[in-house]
Parts: structure tokens; C-alpha cells; sequence
């Protein structure tokens, strides 16, 4: 009866999450989906890999459908021995989204154990963090990898924080398979976000054992915890060390070209462009949002309703009332410094009131960890509006150029401060009414200063957007006057509602000072309020309108009449698709030279700026692209054919020697790629510059698989065979008559292979090494981890210990 009564309050929470998240997202109950964005475009891009898997049942790690060819390593690759992923799709048996969403409250819930919050409490707490809206708009987009790491984030804490409480054996094994499971999320740039305050917390810990001199503790701490990241990395091994060896290719790894396409020099130190990793930088100002949603705006789609400004100008014009209403349902009312939001990063004002309530009465140092943690996330968030401490970490911090869209980071601030509204609760309650009148008084005067402070500075504010101009162009002036007029009512509208919400938190907590609530009445009512906050401004982005049926989500691009003329074609070739070559589309039905990637093969994408965007026909011969689908001055789409391209695979009869990467982009400017190959003789040897080429000579693909590709040539000479595959080095091996041989980089991002004169059989076979390397070195870690459980598990039993968690 003990244990029942011990458990139950956890199982109780638990299945409330799961409730929770399965009515939050009630569609996935009626067999619907949820229409990600990002899933469709993933879909395209990952069409040819799960055909290829269903049908042969072996993994290609390898797709010819978008970009000419690239590894799969981040296109969903399955690899052996992925035992951490199986224990994930246990964790997330419920459908998709609500997986997430029931993630996303387990592994918070657990944080707030450990930090010693009863369960009600804790089961507040972690609806507070899963309904933060920028949490909960990225599975109405579909960046699923990037919740899916969020998600164990506060569980990766937790671990750290018992092994600092010298609970090693439990904080051990939590921190091993929570950080096994944060890095088979496969959103790195959310784990190194995680690093950047685990650095934090481990300095706090640091120096209060050096104050106190335990340096023994110290020792065994991050004794434990290095070995349970060696381990929780050797576990995610494969996926690791793929994505290490692919990103020197990506476009992630630096550029060897020292000029821009417009010829201009290129300066850049980084991986990527400042510019291009500042995009999204947060502005200073608009970090208000966290605590007054529609402050700056909301999206760039925002629905302003009837009683709107743009109704007006609307009806005014003459523009029918149900136009009207449609045209106003998604306005762009956003006008912060980013180019493209889709919700506004709203943590609650409820949150924020009972976190500053936390720094006034909570004392736990550690309080002030989860505030540097917030601090360091919402300054580096503001990227190139701080561009001091912006470039110094672009600079100067390993990795950080790496990653771009810097604003992101305030996942970091959005969960540390959902912890601090917790400690703050649980604080209030312990205190003598005395101080805890004291502590509301001083709380609710900063935060309705703060608001009456943001409400008087609106005069301040221009309401300018910046597409303000265009839409004045378009629209003319009356529009966009009535745009600023709407923005500044949602400014108003929403001061006011975070006004509203500190009174009635405040109030709820008075009335519990004045005996008027029992405790555990003033925290489900103060709960509600933190839910229903988040919930309201949550539905306004991500609702049962966002779902179809399950085979809308399946088969999201329809095939259209140019698909249809092209597929006729079942020959091996490429198709550009001009208006979309940054979209999954064409991958979804041909094997394109375009797609959808944040880490798409940086030659290729070099050749889109540098040559194709400049219509260099040469290059796109050279990659087999044999049709060009375009769209006619009225937007009808038409296939045309390119009766120039090279083909699968051509002889040359010259090599020009090249001494860098410029000089090869700018002998791609004049190429006759059909006669003439280009070869980096600082990358590769070539003894032969020149080679009879004999006009009989032939050479045509027999075979084709993503991962296998079979030729026979015919030829009178020894020759240089191009062919119009991409390039790497890091997997792809050639054989001649089954004898391994050696191929070359040719024209930039293209494969070339001298092949003896006569009749010969000639493969290509994609057999990374890193995938069996990576692989053994998973095995021997996943038995490694199970044998630290049960090692664990003996030693607790053994000492007669409990596992506790508060």
C-alpha cells in the first residue's frame, strides 16, 4: 500500500500527460495528421531512400534525388545497433505530434523532481513548458528532430544535477541514457545549445565543492559524467561520425572559394556567412514577446479579425464581406527584425510573474543558474542587433559557426524559466504570511511596472515592418496605415491581457494569504491560469485546422502534366525545376539537381550560385539534367527538353590542370564539358592531360541503384570517363572488372575514372567505412550501457538503498 501511495501521484501525472497531449492535438484520435511544412519538403527529399529501403530492404545511405546526390546521414539513415532509438520509439508511442507534446512534459516533470517540487507543482510546471508557444509552433512547422531534442534537454539537467548532489549512481544512469537519447534526437545544434548551460550549471556546482573543498566529490562527479558521455556518444556513434565526415561537405564546411558570385571578394572566416547565421536574430526590443505575445505583431499571418483596421480599409474598397473576412484571417501584422515568424516566442506572463516571484523569495543559489542560463540564451538570440558578443562566438567559440537562425537559442530561456516559476511557487508557500505579502506586493509592482512602462513607450515605435515598403507599392499607403493601426491595437490588446493575467495570479495568491484557498486550491487555480495563458495564445498558430488525412501527409505533392510528359522517360537523367530549386517537389518525383536541406553538399550549391543561377546550359549538360521544367509569362508550367546533356556518363580527349577551387569554378564559365575535363592538380594526380578519343568509343550506365552503379565501356584508347555523379570521397568506390581502381574529382562536383582501352565492366558502389566503424563502436557501447543498469541497479539493491528523486 506504501509504494501504491508513493507512485501514484506520478502515475496519475503521467497519464495526465498523456491525455493532455492526445486532446491538445485531438485529430491524430479521428486517424488526421498534422501538415508540417518541413515534413512535406522532407518527404520529397526522402522519396527515393524509403523507396529504395521498402523494395530491396537493405539502406542506401546514399539519394540521387536532390542536389545530383548526397548521403542520407541526415535524411532519416537507419543504422545497426540503434538500440537508444528503439528505447526512444517506446517513449514515443503516442501519434505524432502528441509524441512530442507528451515528451516535452515527461522529461520536465522529471527536472522538477529532482529539484525537490511536489508532484502537482511539478505536473503545472511541465505543462508550462510543453505549451510554450515557440515549442509548440515547431510541430505545427515540422522541425520534429529539433522538439525531439528539446524534449530530453531537462532530463540531461536533472542527471547532471544528482551526480553534483553526489547521487551518482541514479544521477549517472540518468544523465548516460537522457544524453544517449538528446543525441539521437539528431538536432545538434539544440545539444550544443544544451552544452553552452550545462557549462553553466557545471561552473555553479565547480565552485560551490571548491568552497567547500570537496574535491573528492568533485573528482567522482565528472569522473561519472565523462563516462556517461563517452558512452551516450559511443551509443550514437554511427550517426556521429557520419555527420562529422558529410559536414566538411555540406554546406557547413568552409567554402575554399576566396570570391562571392558577383566577383566580389569573399571575406568570410566561418563556415557560413555572419549574414547568413544572423538571419534570424531576435531584436532587442521584440524580447518583449516573452511576456506580451502579439507585442511586435505576432506572424507574419496573423488573423486580425472583423473589428480590424484592415476590415475596414476592406470593406471600404469594396471588397465583399466574406473576401474581406478571408483576406484579414492572415495579415502580416509581424514587424520585428526577422524576416519570417510564424509565432511569436511567448514563455506566459503567468510564468514570468512567478519566476520573478522565485528570484525575490527563493533561496537556492541554483536559482540564479537557471537566470544566467536565460540571460546568456535571450543576449546571444539577438545576434547581429549584439553583434559584439554575436561575432565573438562566431569567431572565437568552437563549433558555434556552425549553426545558423542564432534566435533559436532561446529554448534555453524558455525552459529555465517555466523551472524558475516552479521554485518561485513552491517557495511561496513555505514562507510566513508576512513575507509572503511582502513578496507578492514587490512582484506584482515589477511586473505591472513593466507593463504600465511598455504601454506609455508605444509612441516610441514606429510599427514599420520591413516589407512596409512593398506593400505600399502594391496596395498603396491606406493599406499599410491600416496595418500599423492594427499592430498598434495587438500591442495594446496584449499589454493589457498580460495586465490581466499578473492581477488575477496576484489575486488568486492574496486570497490564499487571507485563508480565503486552501494551498493546493490557490496552486491548481494559479496552474490554470499558467495553462490556460499559454493554451489560448497556443491555438491561435496550431489547431485542429492544421490536420488532414493520413494520405494527404503521405502523398503531399500531386503530380502534375510535366511530371507526367517527363516520367515517360524512363532513361537516368536529372530534372531542374526552375521556380522551386530550393523545394522537394521535383525530388519527390525525379532525381533533381535542387531539394530542400539545411545542410544541402556546398559544391552543389556553389554551382547553383556561382554558374546555373547565371544560366550556364554547360553545367547543367554536364549533370544530366535532360529537362528544364519552366512556367510560361500566364504561370502554366511546361517540361522542355535539353537535347545538349551529356548523358550518364562521356569521354573526354583533354584534362586542364587547375592550381585552386576559383580556378575551377571559373573553368566551369567557358567549358565544354563534352571534350574537356577540369582537374585540381593541388587534389588530385593525372598523368595523361590529353587522350585519343575515339568517336566509336561508348560507355552507357546498365544498372541502376542509389547506392550501385553499373556501366560498360568501349573503347579503342585508354580513356577519362566523366560521369555526371557527384563526387565524395568518403564512401563512393570504384571498381573496374571488379578490381577496386581510383577515381578523380573532375569539373568541380563531378566523378572521373581513366579506364583501360577495350571492353570493360565498370561499377560504383556507396560502402562508407564510417558506417561499419560507427557501427561496432555503437555495439560495444550499448552493451556497455546495459551493463552499467544492471551494475547500478545491484549496487542500489545491495546497499539497501531507494532511488529517490526528492
Amino acid at each position: 500500500m506504501k509504494i501504491i501511495n508513493k507512485f501514484y501521484p506520478h502515475a496519475l501525472a503521467i497519464f495526465g500527460f498523456v491525455v493532455i497531449s492526445l486532446l491538445y492535438f485531438y485529430p491524430v484520435l479521428q486517424g488526421k495528421q498534422i501538415f508540417q511544412s518541413d515534413i512535406v519538403q522532407y518527404t520529397g527529399m526522402a522519396k527515393e531512400q524509403n523507396d529504395f529501403r521498402a523494395t530491396d530492404d537493405v539502406e542506401p545511405y546514399w539519394t540521387n534525388s536532390a542536389f545530383g546526390g548526397m548521403p542520407t546521414y541526415q535524411l532519416g539513415a537507419k543504422y545497426p545497433h540503434d538500440y537508444i532509438g528503439a528505447i526512444d520509439d517506446v517513449l514515443r508511442f503516442l501519434p505524432r505530434p502528441a509524441d512530442y507534446l507528451f515528451l516535452y512534459f515527461l522529461g520536465f516533470y522529471g527536472l522538477m523532481l529532482v529539484l525537490k517540487a511536489d508532484p502537482l507543482k511539478a505536473f503545472f510546471g511541465a505543462l508550462a513548458f510543453g505549451l510554450s508557444t515557440y515549442l509548440i509552433i515547431i510541430l505545427g512547422v515540422g522541425h520534429n528532430a529539433k522538439a525531439h531534442a528539446i524534449a530530453y534537454m531537462p532530463l540531461v539537467i536533472a542527471g547532471f544535477i544528482l551526480v553534483f548532489q553526489k547521487k551518482y549512481i541514479l544521477g549517472g544512469l540518468i544523465t548516460l541514457f537522457a544524453t544517449a537519447l538528446e543525441i539521437n534526437a539528431n538536432h545538434f545544434q539544440m545539444t550544443y545549445y544544451l552544452l553552452i548551460f550545462l557549462l553553466i550549471l557545471s561552473a555553479y556546482f565547480i565552485y560551490q565543492q571548491v568552497k567547500e573543498k570537496e574535491y573528492k566529490s568533485l573528482l567522482y562527479s565528472f569522473g561519472i559524467l565523462a563516462a556517461a558521455g563517452i558512452l551516450a556518444i559511443g551509443a550514437n556513434a554511427t550517426n556521429l561520425l557520419a555527420t562529422s565526415e558529410y559536414a566538411d561537405f555540406s554546406i557547413r564546411g568552409k567554402s575554399e572559394l576566396t570570391f562571392n558570385p558577383n566577383g566580389s571578394k569573399n571575406e568570410t572566416t566561418s563556415s557560413m556567412s555572419k549574414d547568413y547565421i544572423t538571419e534570424y536574430s531576435y531584436g532587442v526590443m521584440e524580447s518583449f514577446n516573452l511576456i506580451a505575445p502579439r507585442l511586435f505583431g505576432g506572424s507574419n499571418n496573423e488573423a486580425v479579425g472583423k473589428d480590424s483596421n484592415m476590415y475596414e480599409f476592406m470593406i471600404g474598397q469594396g471588397v465583399p464581406e466574406d473576401q474581406a473576412t478571408d483576406f484579414v484571417s492572415g495579415m502580416p501584422t509581424y514587424w520585428g527584425d526577422q524576416p519570417i515568424v510564424a509565432a511569436p516566442a511567448y514563455i506566459g506572463i503567468v510564468v514570468f510573474f512567478l519566476a520573478i516571484l522565485a528570484l525575490f523569495i527563493d533561496k537556492r543559489k541554483i536559482k540564479y543558474v537557471f537566470l544566467s542560463g536565460s540571460i546568456v540564451a535571450l543576449v546571444l538570440s539577438w545576434g547581429k542587433n549584439f553583434p559584439v558578443l554575436t561575432d565573438f562566438f562566431i569567431d572565437y567559440v568552437p563549433m558555434y559557426d556552425k549553426f545558423r537562425a542564432v534566435s533559436s537559442i532561446q529554448v534555453v530561456l524558455e525552459l529555465c524559466f517555466p523551472v524558475l516559476a516552479i521554485m518561485g511557487l513552491q517557495s511561496f508557500f513555505k514562507l510566513d504570511k508576512k513575507l509572503q505579502w511582502k513578496a507578492l506586493y514587490e512582484t506584482t509592482i515589477l511586473g505591472l511596472g513593466i507593463i504600465l512602462i511598455l504601454f506609455l513607450s508605444k509612441s516610441m515605435f514606429s510599427f514599420s515592418g520591413g516589407n512596409d515598403a512593398y506593400f505600399q507599392e502594391s496596395y498603396g499607403p491606406e493599406f499599410v496605415s491600416a496595418l500599423k493601426l492594427d499592430r498598434m491595437s495587438l500591442y495594446s490588446a496584449d499589454l493589457l491581457r498580460s495586465g490581466f493575467f499578473i492581477m488575477l495570479t496576484a489575486g488568486v495568491l492574496w486570497l490564499f494569504i487571507k485563508d480565503r484557498f486552501a494551498q493546493n486550491t490557490a496552486i491548481i487555480i494559479v496552474g490554470l491560469l499558467m495553462v490556460s495563458d499559454l493554451f489560448f495564445v497556443d491555438k491561435k498558430y496550431v489547431s485542429g485546422k492544421d490536420f488532414v488525412s493520413g494520405s494527404q501527409v503521405q502523398v503531399p505533392f500531386q503530380e502534375s502534366p510535366s511530371d507526367a510528359e517527363i516520367l515517360k522517360d524512363t532513361a537516368n537523367y536529372r530534372v531542374f525545376e526552375v521556380g522551386d530549386i530550393m523545394g522537394a517537389r521535383a525530388s519527390y518525383f525525379h532525381k533533381s539537381i535542387g531539394g530542400y536541406s539545411a545542410v544541402r553538399p556546398r559544391r552543389m550549391q556553389q554551382l547553383i550560385d556561382y554558374q546555373i543561377s547565371k544560366n550556364n546550359i554547360e553545367v547543367l549538360n554536364m549533370l544530366n539534367v535532360k529537362y528544364v521544367i519552366q512556367k510560361d509569362k500566364e504561370g502554366k508550367e511546361f517540361p522542355v527538353s535539353n537535347p545538349a546533356v551529356n548523358g550518364n556518363a562521356w569521354f573526354v580527349s583533354q584534362v586542364k590542370l587547375v592550381n585552386s577551387a576559383d580556378e575551377e569554378m571559373k573553368a566551369l564559365d567557358s567549358l565544354d564539358s563534352k571534350n574537356v575535363a577540369v582537374v585540381n592538380s593541388k587534389d588530385f594526380v593525372i598523368k595523361n592531360t590529353a587522350f585519343a578519343k575515339d568517336s566509336s568509343a561508348t560507355i552507357a550506365l546498365e544498372n541502376y541503384k542509389p547506392n550501385y552503379l553499373k556501366y560498360v565501356s568501349n573503347n579503342s584508347n585508354e580513356g577519362l570517363a566523366v560521369f555526371s555523379e557527384m563526387y565524395y570521397g568518403k564512401g563512393w568506390n570504384a571498381y573496374i572488372d571488379g578490381k577496386s581502381a581510383d577515381h578523380i574529382r573532375v569539373d568541380y562536383v563531378l566523378r572521373g575514372l581513366i579506364i583501360p582501352k577495350g571492353d570493360h565492366k565498370v561499377e560504383f558502389k556507396f560502402e562508407p567505412q564510417v558506417i561499419k566503424t560507427g557501427s561496432t563502436i555503437t555495439l560495444i557501447s550499448s552493451i556497455g550501457m546495459l551493463l552499467l543498469l544492471a551494475v547500478g541497479i545491484y549496487f542500489e539493491r545491495k546497499k539497501g538503498l531507494k532511488l529517490k528523486v526528492f
